[in-house]
């Protein structure tokens, strides 16, 4: 059961790369229209570039962490589901041993007394050639 506790941390890590794989490239790909804007800023004064800037970027912080959030319970539930089926498979199997334990402690008694000896093998083929056929009388 230890394998599907692997998966489940490296399928969780997976998520966690991909998420920040993800917040850069937005990062990156957000910052080029605010360099522009703040260009343009300095001749239209009307409009503070800076403060929107600040407010998106706290947004888009807010839905990363909040990604993060939501891998981080999905690991916690898969951790959740790997207990329990390890739990199971270990009950079950110690039930398999159990049953097989006493299969084997009743069959010891019955082996023991239906086991064939050598001296009865052998007395079934002295019978057989032992016996005596009489002459046919015509």
């Amino acid at each position: 059961m230890g394998k599907l506790r692997t998966y489940q941390e490296q399928l969780q890590e997976i998520v966690e790369k991909g998420i920040n794989s993800a917040e850069e490239q937005q990062k990156k790909l957000a910052a080029k229209p605010f360099s522009y804007a703040e260009k343009l800023e300095k001749e239209a004064r009307g409009y503070s570039v800076k403060n929107l800037r600040k407010r998106y970027d706290g947004y888009s912080e807010s839905l990363f962490e909040q990604l993060r959030s939501l891998n981080t319970r999905f690991g916690s539930l898969a951790s959740d589901v790997v207990a329990r089926i390890e739990k199971e498979t270990v009950e079950s199997a110690d039930a398999v041993a159990a049953t097989a334990n006493e299969v084997s402690d009743q069959a010891k008694p019955v082996k023991r007394t239906h086991a064939p000896t050598g001296k009865r093998g052998a007395n079934t083929r002295k019978a057989a050639s032992t016996k005596k056929t009489e002459p046919e009388s015509a």
